[in-house]
């Protein structure tokens, strides 16, 4: 082992370095090693080999500049200082009086660098208040005289890692190092002398600091912690060992819990794996687990493409409703205007030429071609008693027939291969309800747990509805409900159930119910908000028979009425209400100009009369599924006494008159007059009841008396009885009292 030197001025900050080595971090690269502010131990000349006498000098070694560390507080971040000359590339750390002290006391209790406790206890808040002093020349000589002499001695350790191995130079290499070395020293001391300023500075501004500001506290020597004893740490101990125990044994509970619910776990399944019964079951529900699973996801593949040919298909039957009626509408418009001007011009003058616009006059030629071609058609078939004003007028010409037959012939091609590639377990409602049937006989408990019948007409939707895209309830030749295959596989999986009494509540005996209610109505619902034109006797007459069988036949399926059968009669008769006020129009013209019956005022107003006529009977139809209330209000206050009763007046009296109010009579409902108490109509008929006995009066003084005879019989039709007696005694017409007797 090497002989130990002396410690020089500059072997202080690699001693401190090495004894704090823990505590301190590394510098910026190419920065010199730099040293807190030295204390008052470096006021004292450099005498043997004290440790703290020479601290506060850096060692300066030769070669290269190399990487250096600075001393970090573990409390509080140190400062980058300045840089010093311009020249110069050594970096100093600033460090606040409070920061120095610390680490100056900290450094004096180390054993290694050789501080008596004295000279630590002489260091504390005194060295606070004292002025850092700069070591003056003659140290600073004394120092540079002890390093060229442990140079020349070769007793030097170099701390420039890079040239360790180079102890060795010449003379005249050192002389050139020393001169350098010089130049550095002169800067080292400006620096010194600069950092004492600032540290000083610094020293004030942190003293000065408010309660806002992070300080970095100091020990106080002064204060007095509580004595520890061997007991206070053993009952901490004990304390902390009772809870780590009670951890444990929590820990064992749950290990043991785990462990009987494997062993559980294990033994069911060896019970379950030994019976053939139990395998078959798990091996069952598996498969029907797996199906569900494919079938649903199947349906949510083509639902969208479902949608799509739906849409295509209302939209075009939608067109073709609002060709209809667009055309009825103009055609009303410009048949009118045209018998008012020509009203116009027969009251101002019976001579000079009429003109009608070309657009008017192709409108009238339609009209009448139209009209031609009905009428042949109703001689081939024999029908003589049609009254003009009563076709539904629903023809289209052959150009835009072949489109619209066109059109529907593609939507139906999407429609076949919509479940083209699909298995027929997957798309054939038979086989799907099937699969089902299978599970409810084996297990039914299960099944009717599941609540199955509540999930089937979901799964049936999207397959009913690809059925249902070429029905069309507005057609009497469209296919009813009872016999589409859908509806009787359903009707069959229903009939097939065993279910008790006890399981009512969950009974497969409500799965058509459902299906009608969530996919057929509101279909149903569609069609006559948008597409259902009332005035269209066919029309009415299919729409009403497809509707008796959902709300007459299934309504005992439920105790309540669902929501969609109410919104489908709420549209039934929002719809009607608007054909009233839209639709029906009945013009009054002069008796000069009604009186021949082949004048085209006399044909028009005929027309619109039968039209108005016609469509008071469609509505009365939906006799027993709308209300009494609904239906008299609607089509006996809207519409008879507001637009057929005023037409009525309007008319002269005679066998027509009667022949109309005959008509209006056969369209009520004989369940409106079933009660033989009843003497009095009902109120609705107070203004029909009327003008029938005031055209009674008229005919009786004239040559038209045996229509008196046909009015009588309708006021006993329609329960008029107090009336009809009146008139007969008025006018003594005995021979007719055998009428109302009879009823």
């Amino acid at each position: 082992m090497a002989h130990r030197p002396k410690r020089t001025f500059r072997q202080r900050a690699a001693d401190s370095s090495d004894s704090d080595g823990a505590e301190e971090s590394p510098a910026e690269p190419g920065a010199p090693r730099e040293l807190p502010v030295p204390g008052s131990a470096e006021e004292e000349p450099p005498s043997g080999g004290g440790r703290a006498q020479v601290a506060g000098l850096p060692h300066r070694v030769r070669g290269p500049r190399g990487r250096g560390r600075v001393w970090a507080s573990s409390r509080r971040a140190t400062k980058a200082a300045p840089r010093a000359d311009e020249g110069s590339e050594s970096r100093t750390l600033d460090v606040s009086t409070d920061e120095e002290d610390k680490i100056h006391h900290s450094s004096e209790s180390k054993d290694d660098q050789g501080l008596s406790s004295d000279s630590s206890s002489s260091l504390g808040e005194k060295e606070l208040s004292s002025t850092v002093k700069i070591p003056d020349a003659a140290f600073i000589q004394a120092a540079r005289r002890k390093r060229e002499l442990a140079r020349a001695q070769d007793d030097y350790i170099s701390l420039d890692v890079q040239h360790t191995s180079s102890i060795s130079v010449s003379r005249n290499e050192e002389t050139s190092e020393e001169s350098q070395e010089d130049e550095k020293q002169d800067t080292w001391e400006q620096q010194q002398m600069r950092k004492a300023v600032k540290i000083i500075e610094e020293r004030d501004i942190d003293l000065s600091c408010g309660n806002g500001s992070s300080k970095v506290k100091k020990f106080d020597t002064s204060i007095s912690f509580p004595p520890v004893n061997l007991e206070i740490i053993k009952k901490q101990l004990n304390t902390r060992l009772t809870l780590l125990q009670e951890t444990h044994r929590s820990h064992l509970r749950e290990y043991e819990k785990y462990v009987q619910d494997v062993k559980s776990s294990k033994s069911t399944i060896q019970n379950l794996e030994s019976s053939s019964n139990q395998a078959l079951n798990c091996k069952f529900y598996k498969s029907m687990k797996i199906y569900v699973e494919n079938l649903i996801d199947c349906l949510n593949e083509k639902i969208i493409n479902i949608q799509e040919i739906e849409s295509s298909m209302h939209a075009l039957l939608l067109k073709q409703a609002m060709t209809f009626m667009k055309r009825r509408q103009d055609e009303l418009k410009h048949e009118s205007t045209y018998l008012q001007q020509l009203s116009r011009k027969d009251e101002t003058s019976t001579s000079g030429n009429f003109s009608v616009d070309e657009k008017t006059q192709w409108i009238l030629e339609e009209i009448e071609s139209r009209r031609t071609k009905r009428r042949q058609a109703r001689v081939l078939s024999g029908n003589c008693n049609h009254q003009e004003g009563t076709s539904s007028d629903d023809e289209l010409p052959s150009a835009e027939m072949i489109d619209f037959q066109k059109s529907q012939g593609d939507i139906l091609q999407k429609q076949k291969k919509v479940f083209e590639e699909v298995q027929d377990d997957f798309c054939n409602i038979q086989n799907i309800l099937l699969k089902f049937q299978q599970w409810r006989e084996k297990f039914p408990d299960s099944y009717y747990e599941a609540f199955i019948s509540l999930c089937i007409p979901k799964l049936l939707n999207p397959l009913i509805r690809v059925q249902l895209i070429d029905w069309n309830p507005l057609k009497l030749e469209s296919t009813g409900l009872k016999e589409m295959p859908w509806f009787k596989s359903v009707e069959e999986f229903m009939d097939s159930s065993v279910e008790d009494s006890k399981k009512e509540s969950s009974s497969d005996k409500k799965v058509l119910s459902a299906i009608i209610n969530k996919t057929i109505i509101p279909r149903l619902t569609d069609f006559v908000e948008f597409l259902w034109d009332p005035l269209s006797t066919s029309q009415t007459t299919s729409l009403i028979t497809h509707c008796r069988v959902i709300l007459e036949e299934h309504s005992t399926c439920e105790n309540e009425v669902s929501k969609s059968r109410q919104d489908l009669l709420k549209s039934i008769v929002s719809r009607m209400k608007k054909a009233v006020e839209d639709d029906v129009f009945i013009p009054l013209y002069p008796k000069s100009a009604v009186e021949n019956k082949t004048s085209p005022h006399s044909k028009f107003q005929e027309r619109q009369f039968w039209s108005g006529l016609k469509l008071f009977r469609n509505i009365l139809l939906w006799n027993g599924l709308l209300t009494d209330d609904t239906l008299q209000e609607l089509g006996l206050g809207k519409l008879l006494n507001r637009y057929l009763i005023i037409a009525l007046l309007n008319a002269t009296p005679g066998p027509d008159v009667v022949k109309k109010c005959n008509q209006v009579a056969a369209c009520l409902p004989e369940k409106w007059f079933e009660n033989s108490a009843m003497r009095t109509s009902i109120p609705q008929l107070e203004n029909f009841i009327q003008f029938l006995l005031q055209s009674a009066h008229k005919l009786s003084r004239s040559e038209f008396r045996d229509e008196v005879e046909e009015i009588i019989l309708i006021l006993v039709k329609i329960k008029a009885l107090n009336q009809a007696e009146s008139f007969i005694g008025e006018h003594h017409l005995d021979h007719l009292k055998s009428l109302i007797k009879e009823d």
